[in-house]
């Protein structure tokens, strides 16, 4: 009995932060998206299930919906292809490799919002550097006005959220592949394999545990991301760059509809929760097939 209490002690204080922090604010959250509260009045009225209603009914989230996912999976391929080609090439244990892992990865140690001002800048239509370096190489037909233009702006954030997360996406396929035998890699050699067949059949398969956390971890931060995009286009032009997280901001703190836009939080953990019950079921049936 004393060694539960002994255990019990040492756990509490994980188990009450857990709980104050992740726990409460979930209920919470659940609660006010059935009532019409507006975050500052402490009156409630509960409304059962019209916030719910409401959210199939308007465009402005079906909008957001769209452009959520197409964040999610451009960034988790995007990001799973060009992080699983950066560690095929940097492997190695030299100097040199070890250099360019950090170097890749010290954007990832970097504030998302300065990342995003700094971005904002560089994509200027005016005095950006990306649109002086077109025009010094009489590429003028290229420049664009990135974050102004409707079509343009989403990929634009997507391109600077891919340069900013890859090297944490790369040094997760370095740690998976340096984990493979030597000796699996000799042996394929010997029987002839090439390096397509090897990459195929033995280094793909190996690194299975790497893929399920690079695109689980991806996809959750592609369809929560919110900082990025309220730096560099506030969810603009119009709504072409809007998502989930900047409409349920906008929902909570431009218009005061906290019980509104707890119930698209609500939506956004349900749809976390259910794309990572999904790819964890099918990636770790997948680790086992191999």
């Amino acid at each position: 009995m004393r060694r539960y209490w002994v255990d019990g002690t040492f756990i509490l204080p994980a188990f009450v932060v857990f709980t104050v922090f992740l726990v409460i604010p979930v209920l919470s959250s659940f609660y006010y998206s059935l009532t019409d509260w507006n975050g500052l009045n402490p009156d409630t009225h509960f409304i059962g299930f019209s916030n719910y209603t409401k959210l199939l009914t308007d465009t402005d989230v079906w909008n957001a919906i769209k452009n959520t996912l197409t964040i999610a999976i451009c960034l988790t391929v995007v990001k799973n292809a060009l992080g699983l080609t950066l560690a095929l090439g940097l492997q190695g244990t030299g100097r040199i490799h070890r250099i360019l892992r950090v170097w890749y990865l010290i954007p990832v140690m970097l504030s998302a919002l300065a990342i995003g001002y700094i971005w904002a800048y560089m994509y200027s239509p005016s005095d950006g550097v990306i649109n002086t370096l077109l025009r010094m190489l009489d590429l003028d037909g290229i420049a664009q006005d990135w974050l102004g233009n409707s079509s343009l702006a989403i990929y634009s954030i997507i391109f600077v959220s891919v340069w900013h997360f890859v090297g944490f996406t790369m040094i997760i396929y370095v740690a998976g592949l340096q984990s493979v035998p030597a000796d699996v890699y000799e042996a394929a050699f010997l029987d002839g394999a090439g390096r397509w067949s090897m990459f195929k059949n033995v280094t793909f398969p190996l690194i299975a545990p790497s893929f399920t956390v690079n695109i689980i971890v991806n996809m959750i931060v592609g369809i929560k991301i919110f900082d990025t995009i309220f730096v560099m286009t506030n969810g603009g032009p119009g709504t072409s760059t809007e998502n989930l997280s900047i409409l349920l901001y906008r929902q909570a703190f431009s218009f005061d509809r906290m019980g509104y836009a707890s119930a698209i939080a609500v939506v956004m953990f349900v749809t976390i929760l259910i794309f990572s019950i999904v790819q964890i079921t099918v990636l770790r049936k997948r680790e086992v097939d191999y």
